[in-house]
C-alpha cells in the first residue's frame, strides 16, 4: 500500500518532509569522521594535498584516462577547459545545457552558437551541429546530461574534420559508457561534476579530464597549485584547487559508486514500469549511453494527452511535498535569429523527478500514483 492509498482526502501533503531532487549520497558518519580527523591531524587542508592526489589517481584508473585534474567546482572546471584550449569566438553549444557552461564561455570571452537537439534524447546530434555551423564557429562544446550521453564519437569526428577543438560538459555522467568507453575520454577535454545532485559527491567539486599532456600542464597551471606538474605559461589562473575535505568525501563516494548506481537503476526501473501506464507521460530513457549511472529521472509531458501542463504538474507534486522542476535550457531562446523548436518544446514540457539515496521504491510508487491521479482529475474536470 502506498502513502496515497492509505490516506483519506487530505488537506496536508502526502509526504511530511520534502522529497528533494538530487542524489544526496553521503558516507556513514564513522567513515566521514575518520576521514576528517585524518585531515585535521595532518594539518594539510588544500593545495594539491595527498588526498587530492590520490583522488586524481583513482579517477584516472576509473575513467581509463591519462589525466584527471581535480578542481573546486564544475564552473571553474569548464572555465579552465575553455581557457586551456584557447577557445574564442563562436562556439557550438546545445540549446539544452547546463548554465555553468554558458557562464564559463562568457568568462573566456566566447559566444555560444546554439544548436537544436534530438527530440527523443534531448542531446546534441551531428545534424544539430551541422545546421548551426558556419565559418565563424571556432569550437564545439557538447553536453552529456542526466546520466545519458550525446553522440560524442560522431561529434568529435565532426569537429576534427573542421579543425575545431571539442570539449564536453559531462557533469551528470560519471561512470556512463558509450560503446565500451567511459564518458570522460571523448573530445580533447571533458568536465565531470561531483555535487550533491551527482552520483559521486565530493562537496560540489569536479574534475577535468584529458589524454593530452600539454593540455594537462596548462590546466594544472591555470588551476594554480604551486608545483603540481611542470610549469607552462598561461594568461589566467583560477584558484580552482580542490580541498582535502572535498577529496576525502570524493574517495569515500567513489568506494560506494557501484552500490549507488545499482540503487539508482532499481528506482529508475520502478518509475519506468509505473509511468508507462500513464498516457501523456514519457520517461526519457538513456539513448546515447550504453551504460548509465541513472542519476536523474527525466519525463516528457504531453499536455494534450495528459490533461495538465508540465508546470501545473510540478505545482501538483509540490502540494504533496515532492520537488520537481523543469530541465535546464539556454535562456532567451525565443529571441534567437535561428529558431530552436525542439529546445523550446523541451523547455516547456520536460521535468525532473526525485531519485537518489533518500528515495525508495514505495516512495516512487506514491509519486507515480499522484501523477496518475492528477491526470484522471484533469480529465474529469474537462468533461
Amino acid at each position: 500500500m502506498t502513502l496515497l492509498q492509505a490516506a483519506v482526502p487530505h488537506p496536508s501533503p502526502i509526504f511530511s518532509q520534502r522529497v528533494m531532487l538530487g542524489q544526496h549520497n553521503v558516507p556513514s558518519w564513522d567513515r566521514y569522521e575518520a576521514a576528517m580527523r585524518d585531515i585535521f591531524e595532518r594539518r594539510y587542508y588544500t593545495n594539491q594535498g595527498p588526498l587530492a592526489r590520490r583522488f586524481e589517481e583513482r579517477l584516472q584508473d576509473f575513467l581509463v584516462v591519462r589525466h584527471a585534474v581535480c578542481v573546486t567546482n564544475v564552473t571553474i572546471g569548464l572555465m579552465m577547459a575553455i581557457e586551456a584550449l584557447g577557445v574564442h569566438g563562436r562556439v557550438l553549444v546545445p540549446g539544452v545545457c547546463n548554465t555553468a557552461a554558458l557562464h564559463a564561455l562568457a568568462w573566456c570571452g566566447a559566444e555560444p552558437a546554439f544548436c537544436d537537439v534530438d527530440p527523443v534524447s534531448g542531446h546534441l546530434s551531428v545534424a544539430g551541429a551541422q545546421a548551426a555551423h558556419d565559418d565563424q564557429v571556432k569550437a564545439l562544446l557538447g553536453a552529456n546530461l542526466w546520466g545519458d550521453a550525446s553522440a560524442a564519437p560522431m561529434l568529435t569526428a565532426f569537429a576534427a574534420a573542421r579543425g575545431m577543438p571539442v570539449l564536453f560538459d559531462s557533469a551528470h555522467s560519471l561512470g556512463c559508457e558509450i560503446a565500451g568507453r567511459r564518458v570522460g575520454t571523448f573530445g580533447q577535454i571533458e568536465v565531470l561534476g561531483f555535487g550533491e545532485d551527482d552520483i559521486l559527491n565530493a562537496a560540489g567539486a569536479a574534475c577535468v579530464t584529458t589524454d593530452d599532456d600539454e593540455l594537462a600542464a596548462r590546466l594544472r597551471n591555470i588551476r594554480s597549485s604551486y608545483g603540481a606538474g611542470r610549469p607552462v605559461p598561461v594568461v589566467k589562473t583560477s584558484n580552482g584547487r580542490m580541498s582535502e575535505a572535498q577529496a576525502a568525501l570524493g574517495l569515500l563516494s567513489l568506494d560506494d559508486f557501484a552500490v549507488n548506481r545499482k540503487r539508482n537503476r532499481i528506482l529508475f526501473d520502478a518509475y519506468l514500469s509505473q509511468l508507462r501506464g500513464i498516457a501523456g507521460i514519457r520517461v526519457v530513457e538513456p539513448h546515447g549511453a550504453a551504460v548509465s549511472n541513472h542519476q536523474s529521472l527525466v519525463c516528457a509531458v504531453d499536455e494534450r494527452v495528459f490533461g495538465l501542463s508540465r508546470d501545473r504538474l510540478i505545482d501538483r507534486l509540490s502540494a504533496d511535498n515532492i520537488e520537481a522542476r523543469a530541465v535546464d535550457v539556454a535562456q532567451d531562446i525565443d529571441g534567437l535569429a535561428r529558431p530552436l523548436p525542439t529546445t523550446g518544446h523541451i523547455a516547456a514540457s520536460w521535468l525532473m523527478l526525485p531519485i537518489g539515496a533518500h528515495v525508495d521504491v514505495a516512495m516512487v510508487a506514491t509519486v507515480c500514483e499522484i501523477i496518475g491521479r492528477a491526470s484522471l482529475q484533469a480529465d474529469g474536470a474537462s468533461v
